[in-house]
């Protein structure tokens, strides 16, 4: 009995050291067996948008693995948008402010992607004014004014959505954003030597149903 004893006691110290080397040696064999699957890179979904002064678009940021698998990222994401003016912010909801275009960013470990977003106004007619104007060559600008209804934007120039449509187009007449005697958002135009004795003036602009309102047009003698 005591020899069994004497034997017994050998083969447990015996059985802890075998069982030890063996779950070091599975652990050696299969470290590379299990690979970190690290996130490579992100993106916005949307990635564009178009919205009214006042809606509301949600963003998602979506993740592309190392094994190829795509996934929504849903905690440590950090939003951001390029103009809270145009569109501010509220975690991953964007809210629409003014007319014109922003980008919103989405970033999580590291990595980030982006959406641009158009916040539209309730335009339905637009009306020019002054509808005739006469230039002098190298003299002081004309401006003119864009009214928009119902709006927002009261008035529309080319900095919050507008296209100005000038015919002829050419190098000696041209407009740039000011304003008027009121005060209020306008086209200032203005002609050099060279420019063509009239011109047209309208403004288009894309209603919220992607349709373009154009306004009435202007006419400009040069002399």
């Amino acid at each position: 009995m005591a020899t069994e004893r004497k034997l017994a006691g050998k083969r447990l110290p015996l059985t802890i050291a075998f069982t030890v080397l063996l779950v070091a040696a599975f652990g050696a064999g299969c470290s590379g067996f299990f690979i970190n699957n690290t996130l490579e890179s992100v993106a916005v979904q949307p990635s564009s948008a178009s919205i009214n002064v006042n809606a509301t678009q949600t963003f998602s940021l979506w993740g592309t693995y190392q094994d190829g698998t795509r996934s929504q990222i849903t905690s440590g994401v950090v939003w951001t948008t390029s103009d809270s003016t145009i569109v501010s912010l509220n975690n991953a909801t964007g809210t629409g402010v003014t007319p014109g275009t922003a980008t919103i960013s989405g970033s999580a470990q590291g990595l980030s992607g982006t959406a641009s977003i158009t916040v539209v106004g309730d335009v339905t007619s637009i009306i020019v004014s002054p509808t005739t104007a006469t230039l002098t060559v190298n003299g002081s600008g004309q401006a003119f004014t864009f009214t928009a209804s119902p709006g927002p934007p009261g008035f529309i120039t080319v900095d919050n959505g507008g296209t100005l449509n000038i015919s002829p187009v050419d190098s000696y007449f041209s407009c740039i954003v000011g304003v008027d005697g009121n005060n209020n958002p306008a086209e200032v135009c203005s002609a050099t030597q060279g420019a063509a004795a009239q011109y047209t003036l309208s403004m288009s602009y894309l209603d919220p149903s992607g349709n373009t309102i154009t306004s009435n047009t202007a006419t400009i003698n040069v002399h």
